[in-house]
C-alpha cells in the first residue's frame, strides 16, 4: 500500500505563503525594471513622469516586503524538507511548483504579445528589446530553478542558499537604483511640495485675471481676492505656511513668486514635461522654475479678457 504523506495546516500555510510571496516578488521585479526603462528612455508620445514615479514606488514597496517574506518562508520550508525528505512528495507542493511553471510560460507568451504589439504601434526599439530581455531573464530563471528543484534528490545542496544571497543583493541594488532614477524619498516629497506650489499659483493667477475682468483693475493684494460668499481663501505655501508673493508691475502686469525646493529643469529623464493642471484647460503656461525664489510675470491682454460689453452694466 502506498504511503500517504501526512500534512499539517502549517505545511499548507507555508507552501501557500511561499508561492504567493514569490509571485509578488516576480511581479514587483518586472514592474520595477520596466518602469526604469520607461524613465531612462522617455517616449515623447507617451511619457508621464508622475505615473512612472508612482509605479516605481509601488513595485519597490512590493519587493521590499515580499522578497524577505519569500526568503524566510523558503528557508523554513528548506529546513523542514531536510528533516523530513518525504515531504518533497507533498501533493500541494508539487501542484504549486507545476502551477508556477505554467504561470511562467503564460507570462512569457502574454508579455511578448504585449511588447510586440507596442513595437508595431511605434514603441522605441531600444525599449522593446530591453523589456523583452527583462521578462525572458526573469522567467527563464524561474523555470530553471523550479525544474532543478523538481529533479534534485539531494536536499543538502548549497545552491538555494547561494541563490537567496544573490537574490537579496540584486533586489536591494534594484531598489537603490530607483533613488538615482526618480529620486530619494526626501526629493520626492520636495517635488510634491513644488507641484502643490505651482497649482496654488495657478489658482491665484486665475483669480487675479477674473478679478481684473470684472473690475478692470488688478487687486492691490492677495487678500482682496478672498470672498466669503464663494468661500475662496488664498492658498499659502504648503510647507512654510507663508503667503505667496504678489507684485503689481504695471496696470496690466503682475507677478507671482514662490520659494521652490527643486528645479523643474534638471529633473532626471523628465525633460520639459510638466503635468500640472492649468486653470485655463489646454492653454498651459510656462511654470518652469529653479531652486529658490522664482517669479512668474504675467501680462493681461485687455482684448482677450475684457468684459462682455453686450451685457448691460449695473448702475452703482
Amino acid at each position: 500500500m502506498e504511503n500517504v504523506i501526512k500534512s499539517t495546516p502549517k505545511d499548507v500555510f507555508l507552501h501557500l505563503f511561499n508561492i504567493v510571496t514569490f509571485y509578488l516578488s516576480v511581479i514587483g521585479f518586472i514592474m520595477l525594471f520596466i518602469n526604469y526603462i520607461n524613465a531612462l528612455f522617455p517616449d515623447a508620445l507617451n511619457y508621464y513622469f508622475s505615473n512612472i514615479s508612482n509605479a516605481v514606488k509601488v513595485s519597490s514597496s512590493i519587493l521590499f516586503i515580499a522578497v524577505p517574506a519569500y526568503l524566510l518562508s523558503a528557508w523554513i520550508l528548506g529546513r523542514d524538507l531536510k528533516n523530513m525528505p518525504e515531504k518533497r512528495d507533498f501533493w500541494l507542493r508539487k501542484w504549486l511548483v507545476y502551477f508556477t511553471l505554467f504561470v511562467s510560460a503564460i507570462t512569457i507568451i502574454v508579455d511578448l504579445m504585449i511588447f510586440v504589439y507596442n513595437f508595431l504601434d511605434g514603441d522605441l526599439t531600444v525599449k522593446f528589446i530591453l523589456k523583452v530581455c527583462i521578462v525572458l531573464i526573469v522567467t527563464a530563471a524561474v523555470f530553471g530553478y523550479y525544474i532543478w528543484d523538481l529533479k534534485r534528490k539531494e536536499m543538502k545542496s548549497k545552491l538555494p542558499k547561494i541563490l537567496a544571497i544573490v537574490l537579496a543583493v540584486v533586489v536591494l541594488a534594484s531598489i537603490i537604483m530607483g533613488f538615482f532614477i526618480i529620486g530619494t524619498p526626501s526629493q520626492q516629497r520636495n517635488r510634491k511640495m513644488d507641484d502643490q506650489r505651482i497649482m496654488d499659483l495657478q489658482t491665484i493667477q486665475g483669480q487675479v485675471v477674473d478679478y481684473w475682468s470684472r473690475k478692470e483693475v488688478l487687486p492691490k493684494n492677495l487678500e482682496g481676492l478672498e470672498d466669503n460668499i464663494s468661500g475662496f481663501i488664498v492658498p499659502k505655501d504648503p510647507d512654510t505656511k507663508k503667503a505667496y508673493e504678489y507684485n503689481i508691475n504695471d496696470p496690466l502686469k503682475f507677478e507671482l513668486c514662490a520659494d521652490f525646493a527643486t528645479s523643474s529643469l534638471d529633473l532626471p529623464a523628465r525633460g520639459k514635461e510638466t503635468m500640472y493642471d492649468s486653470p485655463y484647460g489646454a492653454f498651459q503656461q510656462n511654470w518652469d522654475h529653479q531652486i529658490g525664489r522664482t517669479c512668474f510675470s504675467r501680462t493681461i491682454d485687455p482684448e482677450l479678457y475684457k468684459l462682455n460689453t453686450s451685457e448691460p452694466k449695473v448702475l452703482r
